[in-house]
């Protein structure tokens, strides 16, 4: 497929009509819902605005759209999902996280069915695919990033079930999710973990307020269990299984943020042309010079060259193999070059890319976030390093 900024899948008639469908939903509804509300990247959300994007969303078929048809999905594949989730952050929508069920929806539970009991797929995982209920993830703790194994909340094994009791921070979705997938230590065990599905409602589970991230967004809270009581049902998976729950679901999650990094570049690259177009100094238009036709050359560059990798590697995971180099690989490189791209935006946009509450500002301070989100750059390269020698 030759490079555009907007790409065109006319090889594949089923991606070209939800691409279609997608930008057309995105255009002619909800980025006039936002403006109508001004709502912005920023804007506190509440359960009712979300549902709104949830219900409208699975009305037009992109709410949980990978999973497989059994589940209230289309089963499209990985690398048909990427380009979807490029086109929701190239919009420039605030409520973009939501259309697909990024942020507590059918993407946050899809890689967890397998593990599900029946009970816990109808009781938790259903509501979740019509959007009737919200989810979040809970691994993170404050000692405990990169280095999960750090962690010291802990499940104690109690009649017929589970007490939990410590601390998780950064879940994202928190703040209106009715549960959560919590993995803790088993306690008096050295390295057994486990995962646990904790209605946020139960007594001695408390959602604090979390920490407002550089990017503005107000969307994470941190979990507080306090003896906080876990029936044995709510086990997810088996005894010892957490750790491969969490991470497996990490691996794939740094692929799929790969292409909404690339969405917001394309948007600042979007940006910053228009703005080089109509901005005229000394006499001619900012873009007439090649200074800053360089920078938009550099740019398109940079998002042809992470496009290139995420969509490769999105196709081997479609065929069932192992990416976890891959991932990492995409994740390090898209982190890094999408946010050279929003660097170059700033520069082209001069004194206004550096105003609070300019896009390109924005979409600088959230390029810069994911350098560390999901795994910070030395991190990939250690796993790159690890899984290659």
């Amino acid at each position: 497929m030759p490079f555009t900024l907007e790409p065109s899948y006319d090889e594949n008639p089923r991606l070209q009509e939800l691409v279609v469908r997608l930008r057309t939903y995105l255009r002619d509804e909800l980025l006039p819902y936002e403006r109508e509300h001004g709502i912005t990247p920023e804007t506190p959300l509440d359960r009712a605005t979300l549902e709104r994007v949830w219900k409208r969303s699975a009305e037009l078929g992109f709410y949980g759209v990978s999973l497989p048809p059994e589940l209230g999905g289309q089963g499209i594949g990985f690398a048909e999902l990427c380009a979807l989730k490029e086109e929701l952050t190239a919009s420039g929508a605030a409520l973009s996280h939501s259309v697909l069920g990024d942020m507590g929806g059918p993407l946050r539970v899809g890689a967890i069915v397998k593990y599900a009991t029946e009970e816990q797929r109808e009781r938790y995982l259903m509501p979740v695919v019509r959007g009737e209920r919200a989810c979040c993830f809970s691994l993170t703790e404050e000692d405990a990033g990169s280095d999960v194994r750090r962690m010291t909340t802990t499940a104690t094994p109690d009649g017929d079930g589970y007490v939990l009791n410590g601390k998780k921070v950064f879940s994202s979705a928190a703040p209106f999710a009715d549960f959560a997938v919590v993995v803790a230590r088993m306690a008096g065990e050295e390295d057994t973990y486990s995962a646990f599905l904790v209605d946020l409602d139960t007594p001695g589970c408390t959602v604090l307020d979390g920490e407002v991230p550089m990017s503005g967004q107000q969307m994470e809270g941190d979990l507080l269990f306090e003896s906080c009581r876990v029936p044995a049902a709510n086990l997810l998976g088996e005894i010892g299984q957490g750790l491969r729950i969490g991470i497996g679901r990490i691996t794939l999650n740094r692929l799929l943020h790969c292409p909404s990094l690339i969405g917001a570049a394309r948007r600042a690259w979007d940006l910053s042309v228009e703005y080089a177009m109509n901005r005229v100094v000394f006499g001619r238009p900012l873009l007439a010079h090649q200074a800053i036709q360089h920078k938009i050359a550099d740019m398109a560059t940079e998002i042809y060259a992470a496009r290139s990798m995420v969509t490769a590697t999105a196709v081997k995971a479609d065929r069932g193999d192992d990416i976890s180099v891959e991932a990492n690989m995409c994740k390090l490189f898209t982190s890094e070059a999408c946010f050279r791209a929003a660097d170059q935006a700033v520069q082209i946009h001069g004194k206004a890319g550096l105003t609070r509450g300019h896009e390109v500002e924005q979409i600088f301070r959230s390029l810069r976030m994911f350098r560390i989100v999901t795994g910070t750059t030395e991190i990939h390269k250690n796993a790159i390093a690890k899984g290659l020698v």
